[in-house]
């Protein structure tokens, strides 16, 4: 879990505390005094930087109950800060499901089936959970699991995961008798996805627009995967890895190789803090088979490696961390961190990184191509044009290796995150495509890649916009921002 995804749950815990319920006679907004404690504590956040974009609804993983971080539970006992921290967020669940139960007034039909799927049954990712070989079945079970531990290992939590797995269940047994009643559309419609993107996340296009990107992206990316198959045909498949120990010397060799590459290669750099930094996807054997992600890794870890290790997602969060700006140090926009990834994926094939292995390239542009399917799917759900399963139906049709379980989860992330998460990676990279083409442009033969890549990780994750207005001048994209129009009402 990101430390992102750990402030969120610490918000979440401490938002349900607070009992929100409107008071419909009331003629002032807020409408109650606990609604004006919970706009001060809001305020409270942005003032002090805190505050980041959540999403709501009866959906998936953490908001299907899953409040408490089962990673952090996988080994008991728990001590100390971490017992304290445990039971707070034990003690949180029952409040949170009486909320839930109050506040779904309006359930969206994809959401309530993907909250019903994660409480009951395993989501095949391992989204949120500790590796089980066999997993518990969704989130009630990995209670039911816990609960088993604890009263062999940690008897004096039992109470406290007693009343939080009774209140999970009784939480699932309200969606089923709800469920019938849950007919919202999940989307925020049009109208409203265009605004936000935006005003709120300082994107260029609108949601036409990005539907011509993403066709565009997924045909031409198509185009090259052909014919890169066709350029390695003499040359023998990479086969997946047979054991996690041969999974584990890949991943040595492939970080030494990107790490000696960046340096030799000039392409950015490394500052001396930067060590040993995590890796997104472990070993795990599935009696099912490895699914999207390990098929890719386990035959050779670098798409992943230089999209989400260096220098990808772990780098870029340690220097942002280094990064001391009151403002630049604290906004982290989604855009730009996916985009960086995407574009470093292609970026390093074309700079000759996997040149010793072109099979590499194959697996880099099937990266690319469910980036790219993502845009107009992303865009579908959140205008109801699509429902989850008709996503997961496109999506496998043009994804290799994309396996039913990868396909829901990511489809259920994208649908009740802040809109525009999904596109974010594919048009992120073509933004900062675009930023690179401008920079050359500008500079000429002066242009130096290293330089603009770091200069690039220290203007901040900003929005991609506002970090291309600084670094080109470039005023195109940012100055209809200063005529901010009202967000339209939802219809």
């Amino acid at each position: 879990m990101t430390d992102f995804d750990s402030e969120l749950e610490d918000r979440l815990v401490r938002y349900a505390a607070i009992d929100t319920q409107a008071d419909e006679t009331s003629a002032t907004s807020p409408s109650t005094a606990r609604q004006l404690d919970l706009s001060r504590l809001l305020v409270a956040e942005l003032a002090d930087g805190t505050a980041f974009g959540s999403a709501s609804g009866p959906t998936t993983g953490r908001a299907s109950g899953n409040v408490v971080t089962f990673d952090a539970l996988a080994t008991l006992p728990v001590k100390g800060e971490a017992l304290r921290e445990v039971r707070r967020r034990l003690q949180a669940i029952p409040k949170l499901v009486e909320q839930a139960e109050r506040n779904l007034t309006e359930g969206a039909a994809d959401l309530a089936d993907l909250a019903l799927h994660n409480l009951t049954s395993q989501d095949g990712v391992n989204h949120g959970f500790p590796h089980r070989e066999v997993p518990p079945a969704g989130v009630v079970g990995w209670y039911a699991d816990l609960l088993a531990r604890v009263e062999q290992q940690q008897p004096a939590l039992r109470r406290d995961v007693l009343a939080a797995k009774a209140a999970v269940e009784q939480y699932r047994d309200w969606l089923v008798a709800q469920r019938p009643t849950m007919t919202a559309q999940a989307g925020v419609g049009a109208e409203l996805f265009d605004w936000y993107v935006k005003y709120v996340k300082l994107m260029p296009y609108t949601s036409e627009q990005m539907l011509t990107l993403g066709t565009r992206e997924l045909q031409r990316l198509w185009a090259v995967y052909a014919i890169e198959q066709h350029r390695n045909r003499n040359l023998p498949p990479l086969e997946l890895s047979k054991s996690g120990e041969e999974y584990r010397a890949k991943i040595a060799a492939t970080d030494a190789h990107v790490r000696e590459y960046l340096r030799a290669e000039e392409i950015v750099t490394i500052p001396p803090f930067i060590r040993q930094l995590s890796i997104n996807v472990p070993w795990i054997v599935r009696k099912t088979g490895p699914n999207f992600w390990e098929q890719i890794q386990y035959r050779d870890p670098s798409p992943d490696h230089v999209h989400a290790v260096i220098p990808g997602h772990s780098f870029d969060d340690i220097v942002e961390r280094a990064n001391t700006h009151p403002i630049r140090g604290k906004i982290s926009d989604g855009v730009r961190v996916e985009g960086w990834g995407v574009y470093l994926e292609e970026a390093m094939l074309h700079a000759g990184m996997f040149a010793h292995s072109p099979r590499i390239n194959e697996l880099i542009y099937l990266f690319g191509i469910f980036r790219a399917v993502r845009v107009n799917a992303d865009i579908w759900l959140q205008t109801n044009r699509m429902k989850v399963d008709e996503v997961v139906k496109y999506w496998r049709d043009w994804t290799p290796y994309l396996d039913r379980d990868v396909a829901r989860v990511d489809a259920e992330i994208y649908l009740r995150r802040p809109p525009g998460y999904g596109l974010g990676y594919m048009i992120g990279m073509i933004q900062m495509q675009q930023l690179l083409a401008d920079a050359k442009h500008q500079q000429g033969d002066a242009f130096v890649l290293r330089d603009f890549h770091d200069r690039f990780l220290a203007v901040g994750r900003l929005p991609m916009s506002l970090v291309r207005y600084e670094m080109t001048g470039l005023d195109d994209e940012v100055r209809h921002l200063w005529k901010r129009e009202p967000m339209p009402l939802r219809r």
